[in-house]
């Protein structure tokens, strides 16, 4: 689908061809966006022309997205917590599931009677550490990642938005001093198992595999966060931890080993245990 220079298309044409390489509701979130028009707009007005620029522009991210690219690798973007974060193939993208654990780290710290030390570890494009100093503008909040491609990407998110984030590069606590405190750390490790069948299917097959792979159980990088957790921990804080739809379990069973308290899980909108945390103690 190679477009010439000059050429332009109806919407409707150009929609109609690109639904035969891709499922009609992507076709046409796709060309909204390279037309720079509103779905009302589009369903309103179908016969306008798209600008040649733009039609090149759409026939490029069908053929990509033929292809398996992530629709949000192609827009740039993705929503999360009502912002929008730039991603590329460097990062994860962004899941809806993921703002619980942004809803239970806001609830703790907003228990606290005084500001808050945070560290989210395995930040990736920043949008779980960006939302909460959003949210909670009075925390500290510290981001970590070993990818510095990440980083770069994370700290453009703080930017555009307003965010006190301080960024540190390393795999999770090491990026940080050995004295170093915090109120609530907050992770979304990598928690697939090797050989999980889903690698293989929709955008997990361009995401970043160390993003998402944690040994052969998919537990790994978790059991490491916890088991290095409470050093890092002031005295009564918390950790919280993203993990599989079946590892909530297994997740509660590490984090009582490692000697917290107050363990427990919340449930997603689709009432799957999702996050799971405790104390450290006092």
């Amino acid at each position: 689908m190679n477009a010439c220079t000059g050429r332009r298309a109806a919407l409707a044409g150009a929609l109609d061809r690109a639904a035969r390489l891709v499922p009609r509701a992507e076709a046409k979130l796709l060309l909204v966006h390279a037309a720079g028009i509103g779905h009302a707009r589009l369903a309103a007005h179908p016969e306008l022309e798209l600008a040649s620029d733009a039609l090149e522009r759409y026939e490029d991210w069908i053929a990509r997205r033929a292809g398996g690219e992530p629709i949000a690798y192609l827009l740039g973007w993705r929503e999360f917590y009502g912002r929008r974060f730039r991603v590329a193939d460097a990062v994860l993208i962004p899941r809806p599931e993921t703002e619980l654990l942004v809803d239970c780290a806001l609830a703790v710290v907003r228990a606290l009677a005084r500001s808050s030390r945070i560290a989210d570890l395995g930040t990736g494009s920043g949008a779980i550490a960006v939302s909460l100093a959003l949210e909670q503008p009075e925390a500290q909040v510290w981001a970590s990642d070993a990818s510095g491609a990440a980083l770069d990407i994370a700290r453009e998110n703080a930017q555009a938005l307003g965010a006190r984030v301080r960024f540190r590069q390393g795999a999770w606590f090491a990026a940080f001093d050995p004295g170093s405190r915090f109120d609530l750390v907050v992770s979304n490790p990598p928690y697939v198992a090797e050989g999980d069948p889903h690698l293989a299917n929709g955008d997990l097959r361009r995401e970043p595999r160390a993003a998402l792979v944690a040994g052969p159980d998919g537990l790994s990088e978790i059991r490491r966060i916890v088991r290095d957790a409470p050093a890092f921990l002031a005295r009564s804080g918390q950790l919280l931890v993203e993990h599989g739809y079946d590892q909530a379990e297994q997740v509660r069973e590490a984090l009582r080993a490692a000697g917290f308290e107050a363990v427990r899980s919340w449930r997603d909108l689709a009432g799957i245990e999702r996050v799971s945390g405790g104390s450290r103690g006092v």
